[in-house]
């Protein structure tokens, strides 16, 4: 599994004019395939005139899924170089979708591999990427009585602080790195006087 990939910042467009063609880039990130698709036809409706609206998405973490169309450009001149450039950026959980506003200029196909796998390109410069590393989901459950101090330590201490739930007890869930399970085991003993449960739960990527 790997251990951090990167991903687009946020969703967003960036344009840019290519001899007369509009090359409109949206991003966005895509937890499944399905939101890929979803954003795919979203931007289709968004822009139902359009000479073309091209995609490429790349899902998990080690891309196990990637797709790409050239939605009527010559093959291979359209959706690869987009697909080319975001495996090339090492982005994960990511959609690309190029809307191309011919102008009357023909790109060739050099030129129309450039436009698109640029338009990429300089959107996820605008847009800005981030991190995002492999954590594993860490429960802590305490008693009423300690478990504001508990909360207030764990954050001075810079973990993060995911969830706070209040029944019998109190459960604390945070993101720690596994290389970080057994040294924090061993301060919550501490800091606890052995009287907090700790209890591993799936992984998970984020700024933990």
């Amino acid at each position: 599994m790997q251990e951090q990939y990167r991903t687009v910042a946020r969703a967003g467009e960036h344009e840019t004019e290519i001899n007369r063609s509009r090359f409109i880039c949206a991003l966005a990130p895509a937890a499944t395939e399905q939101d890929a698709q979803d954003f795919v036809a979203r931007v289709r409706r968004e822009h139902p005139t359009a000479t073309h609206n091209c995609f490429a998405y790349v899902i998990g973490a080690d891309a196990s899924v990637q797709k790409a169309s050239d939605d009527g450009e010559p093959g291979g001149t359209a959706g690869v170089p987009m697909l080319q450039m975001l495996t090339r950026r090492e982005m994960r959980y990511v959609v690309a979708v190029v809307t191309r506003y011919y102008g009357g200029v023909k790109l060739g196909a050099g030129g129309l591999i450039r436009a698109y796998g640029g338009a990429v390109g300089e959107a996820l410069d605008a847009l800005g990427t981030l991190t995002r590393q492999r954590f594993r989901i860490v429960t802590v459950t305490v008693g009423h009585q300690r478990a504001g101090r508990l909360e207030n330590e764990l954050r001075a201490t810079g973990r993060t602080v995911r969830e706070v739930r209040y029944a019998e007890a109190v459960s604390i869930e945070i993101g720690l790195p596994d290389a970080e399970v057994e040294d924090f085991r061993r301060w919550l003993a501490d800091a606890t006087a052995g009287e907090a449960e700790l209890e591993l739960g799936d992984e998970a990527y984020g700024d933990a």
